[in-house]
């Protein structure tokens, strides 16, 4: 028993001698080194994981304005803190059945640092106007970065007949 156990002693400080050869399985590759990629100044500014657009004779390269229009009235204007910015949440109802493709459009016009204005906007197609107002309510959210909200101190949402403020 005592020669086995001596045996076996010997035979676990050798492994310390395996575990850095080329012996040892683990070690054929190696460990990761850093390697910087070599970039080309001309694709630096590409992202790699957006797509670039193809060519189409059915496409008009500009992006079209959006048609939408203004919601009628503002019911509802929430802005809800979140790590790395907010929520701007905001509820209206349209004069009509049937909005689609609700947007929180900026306004440009808008020449005060302090306030960010932004109209509430959808795609209405002519429908009755005599229907329960859950028929036409729509409700909207945009994502505002820390970065975006510095210096913000009043979010106003506009619709077609009334507008909301949020101040901070």
């Amino acid at each position: 028993m005592r020669k086995l156990l001596i045996l076996a002693t010997v035979a676990l400080t050798g492994c310390a001698a395996i575990n850095e050869s080329r012996f040892n399985p683990l070690n054929w590759f190696g460990s990761s080194q850093p390697d910087p990629a070599a970039m080309d100044v001309a694709t630096a500014e590409v992202n790699p994981l957006i797509p670039a657009r193809r060519v189409s004779i059915f496409r008009d390269d500009e992006p079209a304005a959006f048609a939408g229009r203004p919601i009628a009235e503002i019911t509802e204007l929430l802005v809800e803190r979140r790590p790395g910015g907010a929520i701007i949440r905001a509820t209206g109802q349209a004069s009509r059945v049937g909005p689609f493709d609700v947007r929180l459009i900026a306004d440009d016009t808008n020449t005060d640092p302090s306030a960010l204005v932004l109209d509430l906007k959808a795609l209405q197609q002519a429908g009755p106007r005599n229907t329960g107002p859950l028929a036409r309510q729509v409700t909207v959210a945009r994502w505002i970065t820390d970065q975006e909200l510095q210096g913000i101190r009043s979010i106003t949402v506009r619709g077609a007949t009334n507008a909301r403020t949020v101040r901070r």
